[in-house]
């Protein structure tokens, strides 16, 4: 693959969740809506969240290899 192929096929955007953080973080610094009711704790949730299912795939394969063998 050459470089010029390569460079076409490497995204560089914005993820969903970080931009849903940003909608976010907006909202609540600028104290609009319900968001700025919230805890922080929900305001950061797009980016806990990912991390919390990836740990949680993880644990139940890793019991699944654990029971199988």
């Amino acid at each position: 693959m050459s470089k010029k192929e390569y460079d076409k096929k490497v995204s560089s955007g914005i993820s969903l969740s970080t931009l849903i953080f940003l909608i976010f973080l907006t909202l609540k610094l600028g104290g609009w809506g319900v968001v700025a009711t919230w805890s922080w704790w929900w305001v950061f949730s797009p980016l806990w969240i990912p991390i919390v299912g990836v740990l949680f795939i993880i644990g139940i394969m890793t019991l699944i290899v654990y029971f199988l063998s």
